[in-house]
């Protein structure tokens, strides 16, 4: 779309009643509850069913994680690339935690500052803030920096208010029941999984 501030991926037609003026905004999903990651995936996919290019960095995620959106993406040929050691709460190395969100973040600013996708995922980048590991003044200067009209979506629980502040869209997902807190009943596959 010559002029709109967003340049469509090749191949797109314009469908009728879409805006023709698109803006990048800044959207995050935090909270305690469930559904952050898997609607930042929802926007993914109704990207991709609009040739729009969208790639997801994961941060806590181990880096060799294969869960069904991994192996969905693959298939979409949709990049999620994971890099973490897993849950960070568990986690015996948090020099390690913390050394593998710092270079998930220069790999993600790269792609904010020069990457042409139309949508950036930073997958349960909100805990490498919380801790202190990256600084919010940097990641606030960074989505300053990204190509006009690249949407980019934040998940995890622990927004900083800076970072709130900085956002177009905030949306907190709140417990009202979870499985596994009321019941104990572990992650399931298609859900979790």
């Amino acid at each position: 779309m010559p002029g709109s501030g967003l340049e469509m991926s090749p191949g797109y037609e314009r469908q009728a009643g879409e805006p023709e003026d698109l803006r990048g905004l800044v959207v995050i999903n935090t909270g305690l509850g469930k559904g952050k990651t898997t609607a930042a995936l929802g926007v993914m996919l109704r990207a991709w069913g609009s040739n729009l290019r969208s790639r997801m960095f994961q941060f806590i995620k181990n880096t060799n994680a294969s869960f069904g959106e991994h192996r969905a993406a693959r298939r979409l040929e949709i990049p999620i690339e994971a890099r973490g050691n897993g849950c960070t709460r568990r986690s015996k190395d948090l020099d390690q935690a913390r050394a593998l969100a710092v270079s998930q973040w220069q790999r993600c600013k790269a792609t904010l500052e020069n990457g042409d996708e139309d949508i950036v995922v930073l997958d349960e980048f909100t805990y490498p803030l919380h801790f202190g590991w990256i600084s919010v003044a940097d990641v606030t200067t960074a989505l300053k920096r990204r190509r006009p009209g690249m949407q980019v979506i934040i998940t995890g629980r622990f927004a900083p208010q800076d970072l709130i502040d900085f956002a177009d869209v905030v949306t907190e997902m709140d417990v009202v029941k979870h499985p596994y807190r009321d019941q104990g009943i572990k992650a399931q596959l298609g859900i979790e999984l």
